[in-house]
């Protein structure tokens, strides 16, 4: 928590506002004051780490086809923004249309002068299996990030619904904070466990919404909890009266609205 309130996170960059996994999202949900920002990330063909939630490209793109069927360079001509309602109204997102690597995310919010938390959720299945966390650390280690100080201008939490690709954070870079994501409850998880060293939930709204006992089970097996995505005004009423640590929403500046007009308790 910050100031005693829950970090807030942009999900996808804040995907309200304006087309998720664009640059402009990103910047514009820190200056608009998030914690920090989330993106999705999958290996092109050629091993490259891009910033796309779905496996295929149709919804968010003017492409057809697999992400990782794709080289890089067949990715960058393609327009990632146009499909959203916002950019016919926001001319200087033609600037921002393109593709967003992971590579191209970490140099912009390591120069934007204030320290920004960033989640990486690692997608799968897929079909390059571990090399997804490999290339992850690996960038990350060239960005001095996998080994966590107090003053890196980025502070990286690994996210994934798959057990074993935290095992594999957990294994190549044991210092990153990892995020156990969750749409239902596997046996064990009711009761506050965590699999492979993860040591912060992140139960959906859903979840929350049929099981709200199960952020005091989490923070009672010492874990912190993040929950997603947060966009509408009774689900943030519910939410907030669980204390969670954390909060993911497409609607970033909503919920910061929301803290500053009435505070959590």
């Amino acid at each position: 928590m910050t100031s005693g309130r829950p970090l807030v996170f942009a999900h996808r960059g804040g995907a309200d506002a304006l087309p998720e996994h664009t640059l402009a999202a990103y910047l514009r949900a820190l200056d608009e004051g998030a914690d920090g920002v989330e993106c999705d990330v999958r290996l092109t063909r050629d091993g490259h780490l891009v910033c796309v939630h779905d496996r295929r490209l149709n919804r968010t793109s003017n492409g057809t086809g697999l992400v990782s069927a794709k080289t890089l360079a067949q990715l960058e001509e393609l327009d990632f923004a146009s499909w959203h309602p916002a950019a016919a109204a926001e001319e200087w997102l033609a600037d921002h249309v393109r593709l967003l690597t992971l590579d191209r995310l970490l140099t912009a919010l390591r120069d934007r002068g204030r320290p920004v938390r960033l989640l990486i959720e690692t997608k799968h299945p897929s079909r390059y299996g571990a090399d997804v966390e490999r290339r992850l650390v690996e960038m990350l280690r060239r960005y001095g990030l996998a080994e966590p100080k107090p003053d890196d201008p980025i502070h990286v939490t690994v996210m994934s619904f798959a057990a074993l690709a935290l095992r594999r954070i957990r294994r190549l870079a044991p210092q990153i904070p990892t995020v156990y994501l969750l749409e239902i409850v596997p046996p064990g998880v009711g009761g506050g466990r965590l699999p492979f060293g993860a040591r912060i939930a992140g139960p959906g709204i859903g979840l929350i919404r049929s099981r709200p006992q199960l952020v005091s089970a989490l923070r009672a097996a010492g874990h912190q909890t993040y929950i997603w995505t947060v966009n509408e005004e009774p689900d943030l009423d519910l939410v907030l009266a669980q204390r969670p640590d954390g909060i993911i929403s497409d609607r970033p500046k909503f919920v910061l609205d929301r803290l500053e007009k009435v505070p959590p308790v």
